[in-house]
């Protein structure tokens, strides 16, 4: 009884009563962040040594399992990533300080990214109705799930790959790789973010075809025309040619993708039903 007269006092709510109410909420998810960022400032040997610097390792879980699989199977072989062997430079005499602080803030941000959008759910929850709120119950946990599931494919999967290549890649032997540090930062990031917003794709969907603008037979239809272009995507951005990387990589995002048609189908389904039609 005392949620349902909470829900109507907040629908009840003025524009300035909603502002301050916003206003909390990002104050939280500020506090969130910031204290994530601080315990990721302190343990700066974990850090840099085993997460910056991870992918360019041998020892490196994604490193040590295609090395053994390139022993074992034909299909992997050539799949074995070594060593990068490259320098990082930095020209800057606050550069490692602010280094520092900005790696500290990318992963306070990805790891305060479920609270923050739990923050921002809480806010827009006593604005729908009932149904919609049966409609979207657990989207906190799945939208969470597949942001992590993203950025930790980003990371151990497609970010080896482009390091190995790009690192050790010479168009001429005269210049050598010295490697601006934020240069790195930039491709590890790049890999791993916009990846964990990519693996949002069936909670876009389901929020397309709730309203109407997307159908599963839009999809369906324009099935080949996204293999295409995924294919092209991640040959870009892996460009070590082979096509086993290729589909190795490519591959989740299919699955991803069909998972997606199979979403937009139910809802549609479920919208035909309640309309009557």
């Amino acid at each position: 009884m005392s949620k349902i007269t909470e829900t109507a006092e907040q629908k009840s709510m003025g524009f300035f009563d909603h502002i301050e109410a916003l206003r909390w909420h990002i104050m939280r998810s500020g506090i969130a962040f910031i204290l994530l960022a601080i315990i990721a400032f302190s343990q700066k040997e974990f850090l840099f040594d085993f997460l910056l610097f991870g992918p360019t390792r041998a020892d490196f879980p994604t490193n040590k399992l295609f090395c053994w699989l390139d022993g074992k199977s034909y299909f992997f072989q050539g799949m074995c990533i070594k060593d990068a062997h490259f320098v990082f430079i930095n020209t800057d005499i606050t550069g490692q300080f602010m280094l520092h602080i900005s790696m500290a803030m990318y992963v306070g941000a990805v790891a305060a990214f479920p609270y923050i959008f739990w923050e921002i759910w809480r806010f827009i929850k006593p604005a729908l109705r009932e149904r919609e709120m049966k409609n979207t119950r657990g989207i906190v946990l799945v939208t969470s799930l597949l942001f992590s599931l993203g950025c930790l494919f980003g990371y151990f999967i497609i970010t080896p790959f482009c390091v190995n290549f790009l690192i050790q890649y010479q168009a001429t032997a005269i210049v050598q790789n010295m490697i601006d540090v934020n240069s790195y930062i930039g491709l590890l990031v790049s890999m791993t973010v916009p990846t964990g917003i990519l693996f949002e794709l069936p909670m876009l969907v389901y929020l397309l075809t709730k309203i109407g603008i997307l159908t599963p037979d839009f999809m369906r239809k324009g099935r080949k025309i996204a293999y295409v272009i995924i294919l092209i995507i991640v040959a870009i951005i892996t460009p070590q040619g082979d096509i086993t990387s290729l589909l190795l990589i490519s591959g989740p995002i299919f699955i991803l993708y069909e998972l997606s048609i199979g979403v937009s189908n139910r809802v549609h389904q479920k919208i035909v039903r309640e309309e009557g039609f």
